[in-house]
């Protein structure tokens, strides 16, 4: 992780809770001093207490350390409303069915945002025996490169994962009303209208 707690998220995340110092320090068997420290910034938790001080403020881990809570907006769990994470160290690639506090590699991911596709490099979409066969004119060097091909229906989710001097296209079952997203490591995450 890339940050560490701070006295203000426990103090703003308690007092979001209507719980006193002395009612915290209970759920952690510490004292309301210790709390007081923690709040005023002359001490931290140590961090066997990290994940029952989360619990305590009802939010986890990795939102107790970013001092962001996340909300999932997505209650239904519809896949295109679902959210596209990329770690850029290692590239990998995460789908939640909503908004949500991802780490990897010690980087906080933000969801990506789609951009309608610009049409700097032709990418193609056709239907062929019941497969949607997608191609894309586009660089594929170690510094420049399509990382996956996305398609996404309100019931499910297919991710191809591509890799550098590999040729970029794939074959995915072809899916009525999907809509289609590719993400580029230099450009970022666009949709692709068929």
């Amino acid at each position: 992780m890339n940050s560490y707690v701070t006295g203000p998220v426990i103090k703003a995340l308690r007092e979001k809770k209507k719980a006193t110092q002395k009612q915290l320090a209970d759920k952690l068997s510490v004292s309301d001093k210790t709390i007081s420290k923690w709040e005023t910034g002359r001490g931290l938790p140590d961090l066997s207490l990290l994940e029952p001080l989360s619990k305590a403020l009802g939010v986890s881990v990795a939102e107790l350390l970013s001092g962001e809570q996340i909300t999932n907006q997505n209650r239904s769990a519809n896949p295109l409303r679902g959210k596209f994470y990329v770690c850029p160290v290692c590239g990998n690639v995460i789908h939640a069915m909503g908004e949500g506090s991802f780490h990897c590699c010690g980087v906080a991911l933000p969801p990506l945002e789609a951009e309608e596709y610009d049409g700097e490099h032709a990418v193609r979409v056709e239907e062929w025996e019941g497969r949607s066969f997608i191609t894309m004119d586009h660089p594929m060097r170690k510094d420049h490169y399509i990382s996956f091909i996305a398609q996404v229906r309100f019931d499910r989710v297919e991710v191809v994962k591509l890799y550098p001097e590999q040729i970029p296209e794939t074959t995915m079952a072809h899916w009525p009303g999907a809509e289609f997203y590719a993400y580029c490591n230099r450009h970022g995450f666009f949709r692709i209208k068929p």
